[in-house]
């Protein structure tokens, strides 16, 4: 940018975009001056490299509340955790199973693990009957984003909510956020919004616990 630039000439753009030309850099730099602008580099590897005029200060804090904008709009996607036995209890099942309809309801993932011990490694195929069985009763909920496969003595699959369903959690999510009316009673609880952020994963409360019913 203005002075760090090396390069003999450039081919310099307008603040409005418009194409200048071909310009030694002194002749850049003193037309940047002339308007009270900035030079800068915007295709450095070009050869001549591209410099615009434009005013830099102006241009970092538009692109810094771009950016802020596209987090606070950025849709996360939460990972919830769901353990499971094989030989798991039916009412211990049915419990877990409405944690998962529910984190789905919500518009998260869901990443179901089976936990094997002891002899029961042998058998697999009880694991892999468990999570299909759970993959056929939330079908109008989610689909099987990651297929049951064994992780040593785990066996995981990831349950992912249809679009549909995360798009009526998301509005529901923005409705809840939305300002209450005047007549709103002040003292009410403010409810909780989701942050924006990359993927992240959480345990749930109890249901990440080891199930060892069943055995």
């Amino acid at each position: 940018m203005n002075d760090q630039i090396r390069a003999r000439e450039v081919r310099l753009v307008g603040p409005e975009g418009e194409q200048v030309g071909i310009v030694p850099l002194e002749r850049a730099l003193q037309l940047a001056a002339d308007v009270d602008l900035d030079l800068v580099e915007v295709a450095p590897m070009a050869r001549p490299p591209v410099c615009k005029l434009m005013d830099f200060g102006k241009f970092k804090y538009e692109s810094a509340l771009k950016a802020r904008e596209a987090r606070r709009n950025q849709q996360q996607t939460v990972i919830k955790e769901m353990k499971l036995r094989p030989k798991i209890d039916p009412h211990d099942y049915e419990t877990k199973k409405g944690h998962v309809v529910r984190f789905l309801k919500a518009g998260d993932k869901v990443k179901v693990t089976i936990m094997f011990r002891g002899r029961e490694q042998s058998r697999p195929e009880l694991g892999y009957r468990l999570l299909r069985r759970l993959e056929s009763e939330i079908t109008d909920l989610g689909y099987v984003e990651a297929a049951p496969k064994q992780d040593g003595r785990n066996m995981i699959m990831v349950l992912a909510p249809h679009r549909a369903v995360k798009a009526s959690a998301v509005a529901a999510t923005a409705s809840r956020g939305a300002p209450r009316d005047r007549g709103a009673d002040e003292s009410a609880p403010a409810a909780d919004e989701t942050a924006a952020g990359g993927e992240t994963a959480a345990a749930v409360d109890g249901g990440t616990a080891t199930d060892t019913s069943g055995e």
